[in-house]
């Protein structure tokens, strides 16, 4: 019955890889239902793309005396008699435990589930091949779970297995399928279409780029026959993913720039010329300048502008944000800025009322602590055209803010939104406005101009004259009374202080330092009753936060005890020291965003990475990263290959992504940029990929394409 059931199912799909996990011998509904659900998993072609993480070399066996500790071996083989077994405990905590001696000693074998199984197969007096991940229990080395081998059965195994591939899994799946689950599924999957493979590219791409035949590759990534042959498979399968990629990417810029559907900004006007002549608060750099140019440029082409602006923390993005934005309104049309933050918004609505008093120009603001009268003074404003720009928060989404003539759009600090959201914004014209993203979080040069690849980027390089380097130092908890010495001394000279702590409340689950003990500790072991310490996180009151901003910004607070809702936005030039409490418990990033709160004035100013004395390897790479350069961009190249590039296409914001389940756009920058020019050269002859020959590629991209309903690659 099961085989029929097998067949049917495999003859009703064209594409063998298309057939559903469950008919796999070996799966069936319970283990498919697993697999899909645990590491999604859903057909033969997910699964054979469920590629090996590492590789052990199965041809090593270990003497038992040589597994030790101190040798670090993850995964280890070898050769031993079973010398006798034992139970332990009862019900669900019944353990099966066999004993296993070479002749330099003992290894303790233990089984917590498939007792009945293991118990039928394993002789006493037999010698065995085990193999398994290897543990110490008071310095005995012990298996759970291990594969066995009687020594005929080793001896008949192909040479291909030499190489055995370890694989991604969960607690569940590795219950469920013991050690050699998994890889017993894939050789079952693969016989069931080796040799019906479709190969998606051309033999001619192929040929150019010197990739060996799909069907190779995923054989020699499950089974490799070579150090050599792994290699090529890795970089065959690489490929295919990122060019996937490069196809959806090329594709929708080509499909952009064929429209002429953007707005035009014929002039250059009154707002913005009296704006340059007159109002600056200081003179633009060289590469503001430059960036102006570009979106200017832009927005008289007749395409639509789709450009990530990166600058550095302080660099000047938003003095180009509001001149761009200003060229809109000189053209008739509105213009909104969307921040992450309700302290960001209100910071730039502020700053941009100053710098526009008295010009005519109206602008609004609208977040989600909007009052009512507020809100609806602005709804109508924007609806008949009254308010020419916009600032808010992801309010600015909702389907009630409707514009009358919505021209340029402004994401700051875009990673801090989903794209989802972001894209939601620009469909607020029928017609698309030209976008403008921005970050404060370099980006690679290189990099970013292959990923975004339909997305010009513009590089804000040069701070404004007079700023000193930040001076970055990372202190452990022993170093704390020497730290309030320094606090206090740049107290008497006048200046303020930031802390900053990863959690408002204490966590049971996290061993990190608080706010609300970081408050009461300063109040207590740090006695200057003569001055103030406020308050700011982002559970508090929009009114209680206004008014501690209010006190540190006009220097009646010196300390602001905070938590990360201070990253960005918060401007306060005669603050000289950003202190971070717990700093291994922030991703690069956000280090450097908060590093940028100070340094705005003319002082020398200091960021203080306070951690624990234990930290992970990553952790002490990204802590001695902030000690040694205050670039964002190269600190951008190591956050990359500490975190991943994310999901290009997709709505992950961090992260590898789902649809790569081996390239690293990182890491694998030669390989992107192979496949970006692979990707135009088809793309230049056959933009609809509806050629026959390309019939494989429409395939592939497909695959990548993520959500069709928003081209989440225009919008970074």
């Amino acid at each position: 019955m099961h085989c029929s059931r097998l067949f049917v199912s495999l003859t009703l799909v064209e594409n063998p890889l298309d057939n559903d996990i469950q008919f796999v011998p070996g799966v069936g509904e319970m283990r498919a239902r697993a697999l899909k659900h645990e590491l999604g998993i859903h057909t033969l072609g997910d699964m054979l793309r469920h590629y090996p993480f590492r590789y052990i070399d199965r041809t090593r066996i270990y003497p038992i005396a040589e597994i030790t500790d101190a040798a670090g071996l993850a995964y280890v083989q070898f050769r031993a008699r079973i010398t006798s077994i034992s139970y332990a405990g009862e019900g669900r905590r019944r353990r099966f435990y066999a004993y296993a001696q070479d002749a330099t000693g003992q290894a303790e074998l233990v089984w917590f589930q498939g007792i009945k199984w293991i118990e039928k197969k394993i002789e006493v007096g037999r010698e065995y091949l085990v193999f398994g991940r290897a543990t110490f229990y008071r310095s005995l080395l012990q298996l759970a779970h291990p594969e066995l081998e009687t020594i005929e059965q080793a001896l008949s195994r192909k040479a291909e297995s030499g190489m055995q591939g370890i694989y991604p899994s969960t607690e569940k799946i590795g219950n469920l399928l013991g050690a050699k689950g998994m890889y017993q599924i894939i050789c079952n999957t693969w016989r069931l279409v080796a040799g019906r493979i479709p190969d998606p590219l051309p033999d001619a791409i192929r040929t150019q780029y010197g990739l060996i035949p799909l069907c190779d590759a995923l054989y020699n990534i499950h089974f490799p026959q070579s150090a050599e042959a792994l290699r090529q498979a890795q970089y065959r399968l690489k490929f295919d993913e990122l060019f996937g990629i490069q196809l959806n990417i090329q594709r929708h810029r080509t499909a952009r720039l064929s429209k002429n559907d953007g707005f035009l900004f014929k002039r250059v006007g009154d707002a913005f010329n009296a704006f340059y002549n007159e109002r600056l608060p200081f003179p633009l750099t060289g590469a503001q300048k430059r960036v102006i140019r570009e979106i200017r440029q832009d927005t008289v082409s007749g395409f639509q502008m789709n450009r990530l602006l990166q600058g550095d923390v302080g660099s000047g993005k938003t003095m180009v944000a509001l001149m761009s934005m200003l060229l809109a309104v000189d053209n008739g049309y509105q213009a909104c800025m969307m921040a992450p933050t309700e302290i960001l918004a209100r910071q730039h609505y502020a700053t941009f009322r100053k710098l526009l008093e008295g010009t005519g120009i109206t602008v609004g603001i609208l977040t989600g602590a909007s009052k009512s009268r507020e809100r609806r003074d602005t709804l109508a404003g924007i609806a008949s055209g009254e308010t020419q720009l916009l600032i808010g928060t992801h309010a600015l989404i909702e389907d009630r803010v409707q514009f009358a003539n919505l021209g340029f759009v402004v994401i700051d600090e875009q990673h801090r939104f989903g794209v989802e959201q972001r894209a939601r914004l620009w469909t607020k014209n029928a017609q698309p406005p030209h976008i403008l993203v921005m970050t404060a979080t370099p980006i690679p040069r290189t990099l970013a101009m292959t990923l975004y690849g339909d997305l010009d980027v513009s590089v804000i390089d040069e701070l404004p004259p007079g700023r000193r380097p930040i001076r970055t130092v990372h202190y452990t908890d022993a170093a704390r009374l020497r730290l309030f010495g320094f606090l206090r001394q740049e107290i008497r000279k006048g200046r303020q202080i930031y802390i900053v702590y990863p959690l408002i409340k204490e966590s049971e689950a996290m061993d990190y330092k608080d706010l609300t003990d970081g408050y009461e500790a300063i109040s207590r072991d740090f006695p200057l009753p003569e001055y103030v310490t406020a308050i700011c996180h982002g559970r508090m009151k929009p009114a209680d936060k206004e008014e501690s901003m209010r006190q540190f910004k006009s220097g009646e607070a010196q300390i602001l005890v905070a938590t990360s809702v201070i990253e960005v936005g918060v401007d306060v030039p005669n603050a000289t020291v950003m202190v971070i409490e717990s700093a291994e418990r922030f991703g690069l990033s956000q280090l450097h965003q908060l590093r940028g709160r100070v340094g705005r004035g003319g002082e020398q100013s200091y960021c203080i990475l306070m951690s624990g004395e234990k930290l992970s390897r990553e952790a002490r790479a990204r802590l001695d990263a902030m000690c040694e350069t205050n670039d964002g961009f190269r600190l951008a190249e190591l956050d990359l290959k500490l975190r991943g590039a994310g999901d290009i296409n997709g709505t992950l914001q961090s992260g590898m992504g789902f649809d790569l389940k081996i390239a690293n756009p990182t890491l694998d920058v030669q390989i992107l940029t192979v496949t970006r020019e692979a990707a135009i050269g088809i793309l230049s002859v056959d933009p609809a990929l509806d050629r026959p020959e390309h019939r494989g590629l429409e395939e592939l991209r497909k695959r990548y394409a993520g959500n069709d309903a928003i081209d989440f690659s225009r919008i970074s």
